[in-house]
Order: C-alpha cells, then structure tokens, then sequence
C-alpha cells in the first residue's frame, strides 16, 4: 500500500546524500518533495501541512546544522515526525480488573469487521486468553453463518443464538452474551455489530443501544484502509455520534494509496491498534507506528520479522540445528532443509517476509514477484527421495533423478537444480555458523574469488600445486577425457554433486539464484 510514497520518499533523500551541508534552498527542495508524496498518497491536508511545517522548522534547527551527516539528520526527523502522526507509541488492549473483558467492533458494512473479529479472536488465543465472538449483526444476509464459520476456523468459541438475516434483537444478544461468557469461562467477548453503507441515524442508535448494554473496555472501529479520505470522515462521524477508544485498519495489503493509515490517528485522536494486512486469519498484529514509518522509509522491519521467527522457531531446534552445522556440512541432511523450509513457511507469506528486511526495497519486483508455490514444489522433490537419498544427496544419480521427477511431478532438471542448490546453501550455512562468514558475498571473509587472498591461492593452484599436465599430446587428451569423466559422471559431479567441482574458485559457477544476489562485475 506505501510503495509509492516509499518510491518517492526514496528518491527525495538520494538527492541529499553527498551533501557537507544543507542550504536552505535543499531543505525547501526536499520538503517540497514529501509534500507532493504526502498528498499523492491522499494524506488529509492538515495533517500534511501540520508535518511539512514540524520537518523544516526541524531541519532548519542545529540538530541538522551542526551534524556529521545532515542528510541522515533529515531522515531521523522525517521519520520520528511520521512516527507522530502515526500515533506515537503503541497502544495495548486494556483488560478488565474482573473479567470478562467486553470488545465491540464497530464500522461501516464491507470494512471487513466480522473477518477481523476471527481474526482477532485468533490473536488474543494466541496470547493465551479464551475469546468468544458474538454475532450482533442481525441485519446483513448470513452475517451469522459467515461469523460461525469464522470463529470454527480460528478456534475460538462463538455465541449466535438468532439466525440472523432480520431476525432477532441484537442488543438483547449483546446482554446476553456476557452471562453466558462467565458461564462458558471466557474472558474476552469480541462483539460484532451491523454495518451500513453510510453513516446513517439507525446505524449510530443501534451502535449506542448495544454500547449501553455491554459497556465494552474497548471499542474498535474498523476502517477499509483502501477507502482513502471517506475513511477519515467516516471515523470522524462515528467518534462524535458513537465514540470510539482505537482504530483498526482492515486491508492494509491493498493498493490503494494508503493516505487514511497516516491521517486518521491525527484527525480523530485515536491510535490505530490492530492492522490487518492479508485475508489469512493470521494475516493480523498489533499496529506499531515505529515499525510502520520504518517500513515506509525502506528501513525495514526487523523487530517483527524476530517477533514472527519467535513464535514460529523455538530455541532448543535452533541451538540442536546450529550445533549440528558446526560439526560440518554433511551433518545437514534434506531432511533438516526441508524442515527448515517449512517453519519458515509457517512465518508467512515469503514475500512479506523479505519486504521486512532492511534495503529490500530495491528489489521490489522481484519479490512481488515471487512464487509461493516453488516452496511446495521444493517440499514435494525432497518427499520424493528415499531416507537415504535425503541423509546423503551425493548418491542421486541419473535414474534416481528421474524417478524423484515422476514422483513429484517435476521435470528432472528441476530436481538437479534443487541438489545443488541444498549443497552450496549447506558450505554457505556451514561456514557461517564456523565463523568463517557468508561465501559468495562481497566484503566477507571466507568468499571464494573475490578478496586477495582467494585470487593468490587461486593462482598458486593454478601455477603447481594441481595435477601437471603430460606433454604426450594424445596422453594429455586421455587425461582431459578422464577429467570430464569424473566430473560429469553419471550426472553427480564432484564429491558433493556439483558440476564443476575441482575448479579454480574464481572460476566456480554458482547457481542462478545466487548470482543474482551478487553485485554485478
């Protein structure tokens, strides 16, 4: 939803880098930029205004001129005062002293509410509490039975005792959930309620009549981030004719501009709580400005992506697989890659995942266009191989290559590619965890071919420390067969499978994949 602020914030600050010192003339230049980016991401005027006059009279201040680096200067402003109208500091669910803690959802029909409430009642199960959803939106043609399926496939209990669809008091089953949630032991009631396609008068006494009756510590309003500026009125409407206490913003992947994200918690004076971010029900978090105006900045966001890695990864796995890599890479079998592979998968979307690295703005293409489903793909091969096969790779010759293909509906090709791959992501995996740092990436010690070192060793390979070549022109022609013999085999390579293996390192061809993370020559 920010690419294109973030392309535009991005291109601003590359034309103050270089610069010993900041004229005035570029501090107007530049906050002209995030102006134009501000409003064509559909940012409320005054917001724009209020954050365009805070970053000049900031930037004009000593906190800039008397910096080292006056343009790394400007982005800290730029990004705490995103941080500002973001809503500052996160804000936690407040949680009833004597249980059950009441949650009303409120918000215009389509915003997403009752999907939310499965999804938040997800999330709170997660921190260890026992939700319980309550279908109030009588109105709305199988809102019931949407809310029912919804609570079934998040795990969380569900308290539907109308069928819905203009039948039956929402405010009275309001009331009555609460009785039944001490009964039932629950001690969170999320409460969804009717919708409209417009602010209307019966929509803001419903909201209140049913407010009156539970009295919730919480009330949600629920905003289509896609919606732009009719979301800022809309909430505006609704905090002066019902009230609310927090913002969620529903559809955050979308690709709408994203200007009612950065207005709403400024105009309204409600922090933005929960984000959702993708139609999985665990495609849901709390909303943290911090991580956000980072994101937007391209900086990334590395506490969430720890946070997901957290949940997904437990400690005692990682220290066994980590010792394991330190014994040496043969110990790192398939079996481990492929379970690596699916707790990773477990984390999410891997798209989403890399977008939270630092830097990975600049190659937002290539992970837009990423295919999830290579991952199944590479998880079918692996499943195709036999224990032995899996424990050590080097035995899949032609014909095992070929039936590992039928088995997973794969061209051979494809499960080639996958052993090499695994063989040089295990001497990668293997070095790191030896401390002898990353291979194949610039400016890190212990890469083939490209510090002083590697190129020295490689020429003294190639001087006399390798085999001498006959000077019998027909022997030498045997010897050169019997070479390409060896490496190619019966389609194994070298002692790890590799094509190619025995050659000097600067020589070496790394897979696709890994050359396209190399800077280009």
């Amino acid at each position: 939803m920010f690419d294109t602020l973030s392309d535009r914030l991005a291109a601003t600050f590359k034309n103050l880098r270089g610069k010993g010192r900041l004229s005035q003339e570029d501090i107007d230049a530049t906050a002209r930029e995030i102006r134009i980016a501000l409003l064509e991401a559909d940012v409320a005027l005054p917001v724009v205004r209020a954050f365009i006059k805070q970053v000049k009279e900031r930037a004009q201040g000593a906190e800039v001129s008397k910096a080292l680096n006056p343009a790394q200067q400007v982005i800290k402003i730029v990004n705490e005062e995103l941080v500002g109208i973001l809503g500052g500091e996160t804000r936690q669910l407040r949680f009833a002293k004597q249980g059950p803690t009441v949650i009303m959802l409120a918000g215009l029909q389509g915003a997403g509410k009752t999907t939310l409430a499965g999804k938040l009642g997800r999330w709170l199960k997660g921190k260890g509490h026992t939700p319980l959803l309550v279908a109030c939106d009588l109105q709305r043609p199988n809102a019931v039975g949407q809310l029912t399926v919804v609570a079934e496939r998040a795990g969380v209990g569900v308290y539907a005792p109308e069928p819905g669809n203009g039948v039956g008091n929402p405010v009275q089953v309001a009331q009555d959930s609460i009785a039944y949630a001490r009964t039932k032991q629950h001690d969170v009631v999320v409460v969804d309620t009717a919708g409209r396609l417009g602010i209307d008068q019966e929509m803001m006494q419903q909201a209140a009549d049913i407010r009156d009756a539970v009295r919730p510590d919480e009330t949600l309003f629920v905003v289509d981030a896609m919606i732009g500026q009719d979301a800022v009125h809309t909430a505006e409407a609704f905090r002066d004719g019902v009230g609310f206490d927090g913002v969620v913003l529903s559809k955050l992947d979308g690709d709408a501009r994203g200007g009612a994200a950065l207005s709403i918690a400024q105009v309204t004076g409600r922090q933005i709580m929960f984000a959702s971010n993708g139609e999985k029900l665990d495609d849901f978090d709390a909303f943290h400005p911090d991580r956000m105006a980072s994101r937007i900045l391209g900086m990334g966001d590395v506490l969430s992506l720890i946070e997901k890695a957290e949940q997904t990864f437990s400690q005692q796995e990682a220290e066994k697989m980590a010792a394991k890599l330190a014994k040496g890479p043969k110990e790192f079998t398939l079996d481990d890659f492929l379970s690596q592979m699916e707790q990773v998968r477990k984390m999410g979307s891997i798209s989403k995942l890399l977008g939270m690295m630092p830097g990975m703005g600049q190659m937002k293409d290539q992970i837009n266009n990423l295919d999830e489903r290579d991952v199944d793909r590479t998880a079918a091969i692996i499943k195709s191989m036999t224990p032995g096969e899996r424990h050590d790779p080097t035995i899949i010759n032609g014909s095992r290559r070929a039936r590992i293909a039928r088995g997973s509906g794969v061209d051979v090709s494809a499960v080639k590619n996958l052993v090499e791959r695994f063989f040089e992501a295990r001497k990668m995996m293997s070095r790191m965890a030896q401390g002898g740092g990353m291979p194949g990436m610039p400016g890190m010690p212990g890469m083939p071919g490209m510090g002083g070192g590697a190129k020295k060793k490689a020429k003294q390979q190639k001087k006399g420390k390798g085999k001498r070549q006959s000077g019998n022109p027909m022997k030498r022609r045997q010897e050169e067969q019997a070479a390409a013999a060896r490496r190619e085999g019966d389609g194994n390579g070298g002692a790890f499978g590799l094509p190619g293996a025995g050659q000097a390192p600067e020589d070496f061809e790394l897979p696709k994949e890994f050359r396209d993370l190399l800077p280009p020559k």
